[in-house]
């Protein structure tokens, strides 16, 4: 089930600039900066609500952050949703005609494991499913 907006992703050219922007506008620091490597791009939250913000500027060209900025600009990237099964929620929006990006999820930031519909059959917008990893 998808239970809420977990994060709206936003691409930035300049993480420090961005950083400072989004301290001034929240009133309040990122809680967390991380990189994932391999998806070649430096991630910082802040908390909102329930609800975060995260930025996301490229470590490398090949990064699709990177082609993005190129391609239309820094800005809003992708809305993410918290589901409680992610694997579930893969197989009942792909049977519903929806493109699914990876073929399984993986690792993200945040201690998620992620999953990318693609905009071409959600009205443009990139969603990205998140669910909170499993402590063993």
């Amino acid at each position: 089930m998808i239970r809420k907006i977990e994060h709206l992703g936003i691409a930035v050219n300049d993480m420090e600039k961005a950083n400072r922007l989004f301290s001034m506008l929240l009133n309040k620091e990122p809680y967390k900066s991380e990189a994932v490597e391999s998806e070649q791009v430096n991630t910082s939250f802040f908390m909102l609500g329930e609800t975060k913000v995260e930025l996301l500027s490229a470590t490398g060209e090949a990064s699709a952050i990177a082609k993005y900025i190129a391609k239309k600009g820094e800005g809003i990237h992708h809305i993410a949703m918290d589901v409680d099964d992610i694997d579930f929620e893969i197989n009942r929006l792909r049977a519903a005609g929806f493109e699914v990006i990876n073929a399984a999820p993986k690792d993200g930031a945040d201690n998620k494991r992620i999953c990318f519909l693609h905009p071409k059959s959600t009205g443009g917008v990139l969603i990205e499913l998140c669910e909170e990893k499993k402590q063993l």
